[in-house]
């Protein structure tokens, strides 16, 4: 959630070594210039490779991009992006940067305390939370955060309390519905960026057609952890994209590797996998057919499930 904010108008990041590469997803709008063009002839807008487009997500169904594919309005597209890269994206999909400032937290649950304790830092944050014993432990717990008692569910109580004056909307109650339903509500009152907490997965792929900026699964994010644990050694990073149907893992080409034998294109690598950047020598990498890889690079790359073993066996 901490990385949503940075950008409002992601609905998801996550960065690999700090930020050299970072996977970015963004909805495509009709103003956009990517809007209703093939992945070939948006070429000419990426003169210096700083982005690749890895997944397209369209009514549910994901999309591996190539160059015959086309943004339509309303995807969810994904790339994987230079540090200067990612301002390009956002400049090529007609977004707008909000400066986020101002956040209403909905639930003073676990979540909601770690999320208002790391936030409030930098931005200004009301919590509302309905239980009235439970406030005066927040209050006590959160100097920094303003703690309001009171059902989130309440429109006129949102009002109140300056929800159109509001840059972000967080709802972590444990009630999936609830947060779903406030965040709309918040999005309804002119609210730049909405996050909510789902625990139902069949939820998350909602998000692409409600309007809620970006649904977040505690077990989905687990289980990341876990994949790369139980990995240890041949995968150095790991994320799923919500509501996508693959992964994006970050491996290390060893001496041996198989992917050192020729360039990208002359590979035989799987159709349902895309080479979203390499990271060599303290620098972020697009690459093209032509690119070699070397010893030590680290390369990120979305997979299908289908062909993660085949990817994989690439780079043991």
């Amino acid at each position: 959630m901490k990385r949503l904010l940075r950008e409002s108008a992601l609905t998801d990041t996550f960065d690999f070594d700090n930020g050299l590469l970072s996977l970015v997803g963004i909805t495509i709008d009709d103003n956009g210039e990517l809007a209703e063009k093939t992945l070939s002839e948006t070429a000419y807008l990426n003169p210096d490779n700083s982005f690749t487009t890895v997944a397209i997500l369209r009514n549910n169904e994901t999309i591996i991009p190539h160059g015959e594919n086309s943004f339509k309005a309303n995807d969810h597209a994904y790339f994987i992006a230079q540090p200067d890269g990612v301002d390009r994206v956002m400049d090529l999909s007609g977004k707008k940067r909000t400066d986020i400032k101002n956040i209403m937290i909905l639930g003073g649950s676990k979540v909601g305390i770690n999320t208002a304790r790391r936030l409030s830092k930098k931005y200004n944050i009301k919590l509302i939370e309905q239980d009235k014993e439970k406030c005066f432990e927040l209050a006590d717990m959160l100097p920094d955060t303003l703690i309001i008692n009171g059902d989130g569910r309440d429109i006129d109580l949102l009002m109140e309390e300056g929800i159109t004056d509001m840059d972000a909307f967080i709802a972590v109650t444990g009630n999936s519905e609830t947060n779903i339903i406030s965040c709309l509500v918040a999005k309804n009152h002119g609210v730049a960026k909405t996050i909510a907490l789902v625990e139902n997965i069949d939820y998350i792929h909602l998000s692409q057609n409600i309007g809620v900026d970006t649904m977040i699964n505690k077990k989905l994010i687990a289980a990341n952890f876990i994949f790369r644990y139980i990995r240890k050694g041949e995968v150095l990073n790991l994320t799923s994209i919500h509501g996508v149907d693959a992964e994006i893992l970050e491996f290390e080409v060893k001496p041996e590797s198989k992917i050192l034998a020729d360039e990208l294109r002359n590979l035989d690598f799987p159709k349902s996998a895309v080479v979203g950047g390499v990271i060599r020598r303290g620098r972020g990498h697009t690459v093209r057919g032509s690119f070699r890889f070397e010893p030590k690079d680290r390369v990120v790359v979305l997979i299908r499930p289908e062909c993660l073993h085949k990817v994989e066996s690439f780079f043991k």
